[in-house]
């Protein structure tokens, strides 16, 4: 490896890679889809420092952060990994917008482990593993 593949690495998680997101169930198709940036891309650097703001704005003077709010940060972080999406609401393309993105993740946990245990995989980022 050189850094040429290094940075074309970096280059392929910033544009993302999909996510098929299955029934935790039944394992099929939901008809949801989450185009998400990779973990070293810039897109999740620039949520990582945000998350860490986010917390230094909340903590109270000894340096403690509700549980109630580290949880909003950390919904708000993985929020701000999503490139893209396939969603409907009511038989309509539900818009991307961060406080939809929000909403949507907060919808259940499972879909939250799912989108980001994908966009914590190198794996899924790689040309030649897609």
């Amino acid at each position: 490896m050189q850094l040429d593949d290094i940075r074309a690495f970096s280059a392929d998680q910033e544009r993302g890679a999909w996510l098929d997101l299955l029934d935790p169930v039944t394992g099929r198709s939901t008809g949801i889809r989450f185009k998400l940036a990779g973990p070293d891309s810039e897109t999740q650097n620039r949520a990582r420092l945000r998350l860490a703001d986010d917390l230094s704005e909340v903590a109270d003077a000894e340096g403690r952060v509700s549980a109630e709010a580290r949880e909003r940060a950390r919904l708000d972080s993985l929020a701000r990994c999503i490139l893209d999406w396939e969603i409907s609401e009511g038989d309509e393309p539900l818009p991307l917008t961060h406080a939809n993105a929000v909403r949507v993740l907060r919808a259940s946990n499972w879909l939250q482990a799912e989108v980001d245990a994908f966009a914590s995989s190198r794996v899924h980022f790689r040309k030649d593993a897609n």
